[in-house]
């Protein structure tokens, strides 16, 4: 026979909570516009001893690549690449202060670009309470909250991941289809002018030439 585990109300609206939490955890997430030889910067103010991460990725324009970097309070750079397709950095502050995060596209000028980027702060609250101190084992009602946690957030990062390539492969279709439209117009146009030029040349093979008249003399 089937063997069935009551589960207590009280864990259960753990289980609950813990998994409401996963699906709404999650930092700041933002697609913006970078037009050409432009720039993008944004601030956040942070406490000392805080970890902070930064995931970006361009979505679509020229190369797919930006200009990214930044700063701490004083303003010295911590983080600095350049013409990157996507990265990720992290960094714990040393400093109280507002930090300062850029994307430059000033080096192209005439790509827009669209960057995706997902800012978080701070670490992932403890699913469960004192979870960091507890001596005792997990019961395995909170090792399955556990363990369904960490899926969420997999599942949560792949469909971030997914939605990014769909958006990517949909602007690179979208590029093509484009270009294919004015080669198929600049075809016809050029196929029309052909074919009235052909029939010109076909015309005036069957044009009879009448002679010019005049008075003959005698």
């Amino acid at each position: 026979g089937s063997v069935r585990i009551a589960m207590p109300g009280a864990l259960r609206m753990l289980c609950l909570a813990a998994l409401l939490g996963a699906l709404g955890a999650g930092g700041t997430e933002l697609t913006l516009e970078l037009p050409d030889s432009a720039q993008r910067c944004f601030h956040q103010e942070l406490e000392s001893g805080i970890k902070f991460s930064l995931d970006y990725q361009v979505i679509s324009g020229g190369h797919y690549d930006v200009d990214c970097y930044v700063e701490d309070p004083n303003g010295k750079t911590i983080y600095q690449e350049t013409k990157k397709q996507y990265d990720s950095f992290s960094h714990h502050t040393d400093l109280k202060g507002v930090y300062t995060f850029c994307f430059s596209n000033e080096f192209s000028t005439f790509s827009h670009k669209i960057v995706y980027f997902d800012f978080q702060v701070g670490d992932e609250p403890p699913i469960l309470p004192d979870m960091n101190n507890r001596v005792t084992a997990l019961t395995q009602l909170e090792s399955a909250c556990v363990t369904i946690h960490e899926m969420l957030n997999a599942v949560i990062d792949s469909q971030t991941h997914y939605r990014l390539r769909e958006a990517q492969d949909r602007s690179r279709a979208e590029e093509l289809n484009g270009r294919v439209s004015y080669w198929s117009v600049g075809e016809t146009l050029i196929l029309f002018v052909v074919s009235i030029g052909q029939v010109m040349l076909l015309k005036s093979f069957f044009t009879e030439k009448r002679p010019s008249s005049g008075r003959a003399g005698t």
